[in-house]
């Protein structure tokens, strides 16, 4: 089991899941606000916190975690909705998202999902393609495919967050950097050559979807 920190200035939410992740047999360390969160940071295997906290909200957090080389998953809960906050946190270091008002069990088993991450490979797996993160490899139907540098992380950035719109803005932010000349057309260039590499029709995409007027997205399991 591990050590789960909450963090919340609701003292009912501290209860309620502190109760839900003890039984789960988790042990759980709580702070009410930023200072307590930043302090409780370096003993914890997951964090699960508020998007609005005092002293400093979620992602601000999530930053500087990621700042100081700690590399423990983030769950953060919000009462935003909107996919742009998502991908603003998502780009401080969050790894995932819960929406207010939740399920206490939902949250058990996102930690779950969330814990089962760490220390291992983490792999995409999405019907026949499968990516292994720390070894940069991708297979489709089997077989390998080579992709460059660029190409495997415009990939990941959608794989991971299937069903997330991306604007090509975020993505070019995201790969190439806030100060690259280019313009937006990059990405397209990029996610034409990645589709041919895996044998993705765009017209009736196994994987990667155009969101017409915004940018692109992974196609959701089952979806």
């Amino acid at each position: 089991m591990a050590r789960v920190l909450i963090v919340d200035d609701d003292p009912a939410i501290l209860e309620i899941l502190r109760a839900y992740l003890g039984a789960e047999g988790h042990e759980v360390l709580e702070a009410q606000d930023g200072q307590e969160a930043r302090a409780l940071l370096p003993r914890a295997d997951v964090a699960v916190m508020d998007w609005m906290l005092p002293g400093a909200a979620g992602p601000v957090l999530a930053r500087e975690a990621r700042a100081a080389g700690l590399d423990l998953p983030i769950l953060m809960l919000t009462a935003r909705g909107e996919e742009e906050d998502k991908l603003h946190g998502l780009e401080e270091g969050v790894d995932d998202y819960v929406v207010k008002p939740f399920s206490p069990r939902e949250i058990v088993a996102r930690v779950r999902a969330l814990l089962r991450r760490v220390g291992v490979h983490q792999d995409v797996r999405s019907d026949s393609l499968t990516m292994d993160l720390k070894r940069r490899t991708v297979m489709v139907d089997g077989l390998p495919v080579e992709l460059s540098r660029l190409e495997f992380d415009l990939l990941a950035a959608l794989a991971l967050h299937p069903g997330l719109a991306w604007t090509r803005e975020r993505l070019l932010e995201r790969l190439w950097g806030p100060d690259f000349p280019g313009t937006e057309r990059v990405v397209d260039v990029h996610i034409t050559a990645l589709r041919k590499k895996l044998g993705d029709d765009p017209e009736r995409p196994r994987y990667i979807e155009t969101v017409r007027g915004v940018g692109y997205r992974f196609r959701e399991r089952g979806g």
